[in-house]
């Protein structure tokens, strides 16, 4: 299979509720009617995220196409360029950004009903080389965040060779995705001695300096 994720900002002007309102319940019917997606998620922050102001983006978008050769037959279809066309209805095309990623499951959970998706976006240590941090990330760092009890289930979503063949320098190098059955699961999790290891080892592969995390809930529109 073959994943892209996109990261959504809202068009300026568009409240946070009206963002989320008109991607699910507009937008994401336009979705269903493409030949050729095997599935489409949307994952929305959750409100208390932005009492402190605004997030980096409003929305994780994921699309799953049986190929990238599938993928560029559904993009030339008529029901994708009306997706794309309704996107300015909501989205700042500007700050979009697109990620083909290759997806591996660390801890294969089930997702709980109505699960908390915590995303959090992931920029290498500079200096080091890709394969070396993508090994790292996922044989050692993996393994050490998948003991934390609160973790239902836990994919790595590394972003795929052909994207830095676009761009030298991508904005990240992937997206560590992880469930939990809720917020206060999310909160004890972090104070136990395996989360405490995971963050220690932190320095070891990721840039300094915090990295963006957003809180989402996600809908299955597709698959």
């Amino acid at each position: 299979m073959f994943k892209i994720i996109l990261l959504l900002k809202r068009n300026p002007g568009l409240s946070v509720k009206d963002f989320q309102s008109y991607w699910l319940e507009k937008h994401g019917p336009l979705v269903t009617r493409v030949p050729g997606i095997k599935r489409y998620v949307q994952s929305h922050p959750l409100p208390q995220g932005y009492a402190k102001g605004e997030l980096i983006f409003d929305g994780v978008a994921e699309v799953w196409f049986e190929s990238p050769d599938a993928f560029a037959a559904v993009s030339a279809t008529a029901q994708w360029l009306a997706v794309r066309r309704d996107g300015d209805n909501f989205r700042d095309g500007s700050r979009a950004v697109a990620m083909p990623v290759d997806v591996h499951v660390i801890k294969d959970g089930a997702i709980p009903e109505n699960a908390v998706k915590n995303i959090e976006f992931v920029k290498r240590r500079p200096g080091m080389e890709l394969n070396k941090f993508r090994d790292y990330w996922r044989n050692h760092h993996g393994p050490l965040a998948a003991r934390i009890p609160a973790l239902r289930r836990y994919e790595q979503n590394h972003l795929s060779q052909s994207a830095y063949e676009a761009d030298s320098a991508p904005p990240y190098d992937g997206l560590a995705i992880t469930w939990l059955s809720s917020t206060a699961d999310m909160r004890s999790g972090a104070t136990t001695p395996e989360y405490a290891a995971t963050r220690a080892d932190e320095p070891n592969f990721l840039a300094p300096g915090s990295l963006p995390i957003l809180i989402t809930r996600e809908h299955v529109i597709v698959g």
